[in-house]
């Protein structure tokens, strides 16, 4: 058993943290903590695949089935997303290989809390979005197309070497909308198979089944932005649907993927109590108690810069009814130093994994276990724990 942190610990820490999340905003096109991508930099580096996901509705015109929109497309035209083409009658991709963003970060700023604590993680986005949220983090680059940013050159092989190269221990699509390259996406992860890297993914959930599937035949674990429980959030705030999200979270307990949720919390838009606690009990009722839910400190950022920060008894209040509700692992996001980021046993109280910034400890946690009573802790904490995979695929 290890022991908590001390001071010293903590002011040491502050400078490898400095180097790890550097300049942690999106910066289309640079790597902004370490220089990991290929040496081919350019704006407009568009890389195409064909896409296996539309249904031809005639007159060369076809319909997208990745996500609900189900995006008709005329030939020469592109979806909503504004990465997928119609090509001669046929539906392609236009963000493969081409990732406008190529980070090493930890593991916990995706946020897994509860997967390989303290390693690093090879983040890959490119531009593009499905949906369009007034508080995205990232809307310089969902909010485009990849011909407006600059991108790398960078195949699924080079990916696997670098974050090998780099001591990553997993791969994350991650910053955007991940579903929006899956192509690239799925022939990264299948990489992964059978190796040392994991494969994660944080996405908004907004996916069709058939796509969804094929994501957890190459997915270790997925961190799904629930961003508010009601139809008319989703509607004014995303551009989207709830029933979508719930759907795409109740699949992923389906197909046992370990899975952790976000939950943005914005004033005046979704800090509702009522409907906070109904969307716990949801949670508990359709996914089980032992789920991570992270609840995160708003900022003011893109079409929503005159709303205030979260206060953080806001999020306190949050995090006492989810665990009212019956949620085990509730956590504060985006608060420096908040007790609300470290993760106790819920059988005896046990400090498990202790975080300050984006330095973790694990303090008594043995092999997924409570180091005290041992009681078992939803996670990957090993990266063999997963069923051995085949070699990869080739996908169309």
């Amino acid at each position: 058993m290890r022991e908590p942190f001390s001071r010293r610990d903590f002011v040491s820490g502050v400078g490898r943290c400095a180097l790890v999340t550097a300049g942690a905003g999106l910066l289309p096109g640079l790597p902004v903590n370490e220089p990991v991508a290929a040496s081919v930099v350019q704006k407009g580096l568009i890389g195409r695949r064909a896409s296996p996901y539309f249904t031809p509705v005639g007159n060369g015109e076809v319909r997208c089935e990745l996500c609900p929109h189900r995006c008709r497309i005329e030939t020469g035209q592109r979806g909503r997303c504004g990465v997928r083409e119609n090509i001669d009658g046929e539906l392609w991709t236009v963000a493969y290989g081409n990732p406008c963003a190529v980070n090493i970060d930890p593991v916990e700023k995706k946020p897994f809390f509860h997967v390989l604590p303290g390693s690093k993680t090879l983040s890959v986005a490119t531009a593009g979005c499905n949906l369009h949220c007034k508080s995205c983090l990232n809307w310089e680059a969902s909010q485009t197309r990849p011909e407006e940013t600059f991108n790398y050159d960078l195949p699924p092989a080079e990916a696997v070497t670098r974050a090998e190269r780099y001591g990553c221990r997993s791969i994350a699509s991650s910053y955007v909308e991940p579903v929006v390259f899956i192509e690239y996406m799925l022939d990264v992860a299948r990489l992964c198979r059978g190796g040392s890297l994991l494969h994660l993914m944080h996405s908004a959930g907004f996916v069709n089944q058939a796509p969804l599937d094929d994501i957890c035949e190459t997915l270790d674990a997925a961190c799904i932005d629930l961003k508010g429980f009601t139809e008319e959030l989703y509607r004014e705030e995303v551009e989207g649907n709830l029933q979508t999200v719930l759907a795409t979270l109740v699949r992923l307990r389906e197909k046992g993927i370990h899975t952790e949720i976000v939950n943005l919390l914005i004033p005046s838009k979704n800090d509702d109590p009522e409907t906070l606690r109904a969307m716990c009990r949801w949670i508990v009722e359709e996914l089980g108690p032992e789920v991570p839910l992270h609840f995160f400190r708003f900022y003011p950022r893109y079409l929503l810069k005159s709303v205030p920060p979260t206060p953080v008894p806001m999020l306190e209040e949050a995090r006492t009814l989810a665990m009212e509700a019956g949620l085990h692992y509730v956590y504060i996001a985006n608060v420096p130093e908040h007790p609300g980021k470290h993760t106790h046993c819920p059988e005896c109280g046990t400090l498990l994994i202790e975080r300050v910034g984006y330095i973790t400890r694990v303090v008594s946690l043995e092999e997924g276990r409570c180091g005290e009573c041992g009681h078992s802790v939803p996670g990957v904490w090993l990266a063999g724990t997963k069923a051995p995979r085949t070699q990869a695929e080739s996908s169309p």
